[in-house]
C-alpha cells in the first residue's frame, strides 16, 4: 500500500534526504518509506550542512598539520567519499550529453543516461576540481572552512529552484533512480530558503562581505545554466541537478574569493 509522503513523520523525509544524497550509512538506523524520496530536494541544503561541515572541519584541521595544499585536497576527497560522487558524476554526464549531443534532445538523453564517461566529462572534471582546489587555496583555512560551510547548502538551494522551473525530462520509469522530485508547496519553499540562506547570511555578517554580489552570481549562473538547459531537453534530469549545483557552488567560492576577505576569530 503506497504512503501519502504528507502523512509521514516529518524526520523520514530529512532522513531520506540524508540516505540519498550521502554515503554515510543513515540507512541503518532507519529506513524512511519510499515515498519519502520523492520530497529529498526539499532538505537537500540540510544535507549540505553535513558534508559542508565534514569537509570544512577537514580542511582546517589538516591545514594546522599538514602543508595546506595538502589539506585542501584532503577536504576534497573526503567529501567525495561522503557523497560518493554522486553530484561529480552528473556533472560528467551532463558535459557529456550537452557537449555532445548537439541539439538532439533525445541524443542528449541518452547519452547523459550512458554509464560510460567522454571526453567533454572528463576535461570538465577536471577543470572543476582544480578551479575548486585554486579557489580554496586562495582563502586562508578558516576563510574557506567557513565559505564551504555557507556555499554548501546555499548551492543546493539556488539549484533546488529548478525543479519548480520546469517538469522532469524523462518519465518516472526512465529516471535512474526511479523517483521523479514533487513540486513543493509554498511550507517547503520557506523551509528550503531558511536551510540555505542562515549559513550564508552567517558568512556574510562575519565577514562583512557583499552580499548583492555572493547572492546575484551564483543565481545568474543558475538562471543561465536552466536557461541552456530549457531550450536543449525542455526539462531537467537528476544529473543537470548534480551539475548545476557543483557549478553555482563554485561560482559562490570564487565570487568570494575575489573580495579579498579575512575572518578573526578569537579562541577562548
Amino acid at each position: 500500500m503506497q504512503t501519502n509522503i504528507d502523512q509521514t513523520h516529518w524526520y523520514d523525509r530529512i532522513w531520506a534526504s540524508m540516505i540519498f544524497f550521502t554515503r554515510l550509512p543513515f540507512w541503518r538506523l532507519h529506513e524512511p518509506p519510499k515515498e519519502c524520496y520523492k520530497a529529498v530536494v526539499e532538505h537537500w541544503p540540510m544535507t549540505g550542512w553535513l558534508t559542508g561541515s565534514i569537509m570544512a572541519v577537514t580542511l582546517w584541521l589538516g591545514s594546522l598539520y599538514l602543508p595546506y595544499a595538502v589539506a585542501v585536497l584532503l577536504a576534497i576527497v573526503v567529501r567525495l567519499l561522503i557523497t560518493g560522487a554522486l553530484h561529480e558524476d552528473g556533472l560528467a554526464d551532463f558535459l557529456d550529453g550537452f557537449g555532445g549531443g548537439g541539439n538532439n534532445r533525445e541524443r542528449i538523453l541518452n547519452i547523459m543516461k550512458d554509464s560510460h564517461i567522454g571526453t567533454y566529462g572528463v576535461i570538465g572534471l577536471i577543470l572543476y576540481e582544480l578551479l575548486l582546489a585554486v579557489s580554496l587555496f586562495s582563502m586562508t583555512p578558516i576563510l574557506a572552512a567557513m565559505a564551504i560551510l555557507a556555499a554548501d547548502p546555499f548551492a543546493k538551494m539556488v539549484t533546488a529552484q529548478l525543479i519548480m522551473m520546469m517538469p522532469y525530462a524523462r518519465t518516472e520509469e526512465e529516471a535512474k533512480n526511479k523517483t521523479v522530485y514533487r513540486k513543493m508547496s509554498w511550507k517547503a519553499s520557506v523551509s528550503l530558503a531558511i536551510q540555505g540562506l542562515l549559513p550564508m547570511m552567517a558568512f556574510i555578517w562575519l565577514t562583512g562581505a557583499k552580499w548583492t554580489t555572493i547572492v546575484f552570481i551564483p543565481f545568474l549562473v543558475m538562471y543561465f545554466l536552466y536557461l541552456l538547459i530549457w531550450r536543449k531537453i525542455h526539462g531537467y534530469t537528476g544529473d543537470c541537478c548534480g551539475a548545476v549545483c557543483l557549478l553555482v557552488e563554485l561560482a559562490t567560492l570564487l565570487t568570494i574569493c575575489t573580495q579579498n576577505l579575512t575572518i578573526n576569530i578569537v579562541w577562548p
